[in-house]
């Protein structure tokens, strides 16, 4: 059985983004388990793109590793964080947790199968024109037939922007600001004030 390159790159890409994904629950460093996410996102960013999905492709990696996990990354950074005291209550639940992931994988192992998603159950896509542009496919789609949907996620995510900003919003601080009530009010003689000033040399 011959691979080609195409499904050469699918492994690589594949087995990395696995490999990154359990390195970042892995790992005991913070920053190093953001990196490793970078990492991931940038392996399924290049399946994204095996899939002729160039527009997601790209924005996964301009909105996620570009700002989303800098954001992140400069948090994690930033914060003085006991890693000791945060593995406590896992090392205290691990058989919870264990059980609970194994009930995840066979969950996963029953969806995700040949029964449900192999090659002879999806059939092979044909190849696209050079002339498709999966971006406008996409701009289609989304603003026709999921309008709705995308008008109300974007209301839902103004009012939790809204909101966030609401709940760390602590009041004015003690900060120069102009009042133009107050310096319409004012007179000249509170404007201007002359001093008289004997010049160096003269006589008092």
């Amino acid at each position: 059985m011959t691979i080609t390159f195409q499904q050469l790159v699918f492994y690589t890409f594949s087995a990395l983004a696995i490999l990154s994904a359990i390195m970042v629950i892995a790992s005991q460093n913070p920053v190093k388990a953001v990196l490793f996410l970078v990492f991931s996102f940038f392996c399924t960013a290049g399946l994204w793109m095996l899939l002729e999905s160039e527009f997601l492709s790209i924005v996964l990696v301009l909105v996620y590793v570009g700002a989303v996990m800098v954001l992140f990354l400069f948090v994690v950074m930033m914060l003085d964080i006991e890693v000791d005291d945060l593995k406590t209550p896992f090392v205290k639940h691990w058989p919870i947790g264990l059980v609970i992931a194994a009930i995840m994988v066979g969950l996963m192992l029953i969806i995700v199968g040949k029964q449900h998603f192999g090659i002879d159950q999806v059939p092979i896509p044909e190849a696209l024109p050079k002339d498709y542009s999966h971006v406008k496919a996409l701009a289609m789609v989304l603003y026709s037939d999921y309008l709705l949907p995308f008008e109300i996620a974007g209301v839902i995510l103004l009012v939790a922007m809204i909101a966030a900003i609401g709940l760390t919003f602590r009041g004015p601080r003690d900060s120069k600001t102009q009042n133009v009530s107050l310096q319409t009010q004012v007179t000249k003689q509170q404007r201007l004030t002359i001093v008289k000033m004997a010049s160096e040399g003269a006589p008092k």
